[in-house]
């Protein structure tokens, strides 16, 4: 009788010890980041909430292990959680994002998009976003993409669950070996883009600028932008008016990092038109 409860005391001590050393961690990575780590990582097309600084000691492999060991072990939504944001944290780093795939953190990962809470599925697509940034990884989670464009289509219109559905698609998406998974959710994608807000319209719309796009709709959309461009700037090139960060205009008008990096990519577009377009864009 005594050995099992002891057994029992000891395991939820050592929970408690990895859960207390996964929040440090998770808070000092967020405020070693600042306001700069939340920039970096919203240009990168990553949650604010899960980016660590640019220079920052990563995580080892035994910790890594019993993150997600403790992940697969407990059933408490606040373990959970803050589990997640950890992996999430250390994901932001290449080496990371191997170990994490080669311990069969991906599934363990995957496996909480089931989950009841809202935050742990939250949470659960910010950890796969920023491990989608690993080509490797985008093999083993394309798996996931049906399942996550139903959570996308379930959420509620503009909820975080849903922001951080689509933050992971936009990565997913950034070339065309899984477009095919997601044709089911266009007419989804363009509801989104009409009834959502600002938030919600920015990762959709910014789909369009790639170089996997059919030319005549990628054309239209850099026209549009260059477009808006110029009339949202008076005669000495500045912005007649200020927008919040969130909104289209912002992002298709003030550089923003996400919006010039995929133009970038265009400048080598085989199309003429395309490659004019993205000039003037950037020279407006």
């Amino acid at each position: 009788m005594w050995e099992p409860r002891g057994a029992a005391v000891r395991a939820a001590a050592a929970a408690a010890l990895l859960l207390g050393a996964g929040a440090c961690y998770c808070l000092w990575l967020l405020a070693a980041g600042g306001r700069r780590g939340r920039r970096a990582a919203a240009a990168r097309g990553r949650p604010a909430d899960s980016s660590p600084p640019v220079s920052t000691p990563t995580m080892d492999v035994d910790a890594l292990q019993k993150l997600i060991h403790l992940l697969q072990a407990t059933d408490d939504p606040l373990i959970q959680e803050q589990a997640l944001i950890t992996l999430s944290n250390s994901a932001a780093f290449s080496v990371n994002q191997d170990i994490i795939r080669n311990l069969d953190g991906l599934s363990v990962i995957g496996g909480m998009l089931s989950n009841c809470s809202p935050k742990v599925k939250e949470k659960a697509l910010n950890a796969l976003n920023n491990l989608s940034m690993n080509s490797k990884n985008q093999e083993e989670i394309q798996v996931f993409i049906t399942q996550v464009c139903g959570t996308v289509e379930s959420a509620s219109l503009n909820s975080d669950v849903q922001l951080a559905g689509l933050r992971l698609l936009t990565n997913m998406s950034v070339t065309s070996d899984y477009h095919q998974k997601m044709v089911n959710s266009i007419p989804c994608f363009l509801r989104l883009l009409s009834e959502g807000t600002e938030r919600t319209q920015v990762p959709s719309l910014v789909l369009l600028f790639d170089n996997c796009i059919n030319r005549d709709i990628l054309v239209r959309a850099l026209t549009f932008a260059a477009n808006l461009k110029k009339n949202m700037n008076g005669e000495e090139g500045t912005m007649i008016e200020e927008y919040n960060e969130n909104s289209i205009f912002f992002s298709l008008c003030r550089d923003s990092a996400p919006f010039t990096q995929r133009l970038a990519s265009l400048l080598h577009h085989p199309d003429t038109e395309v490659k004019e377009q993205v000039v003037r864009i950037l020279t407006q």
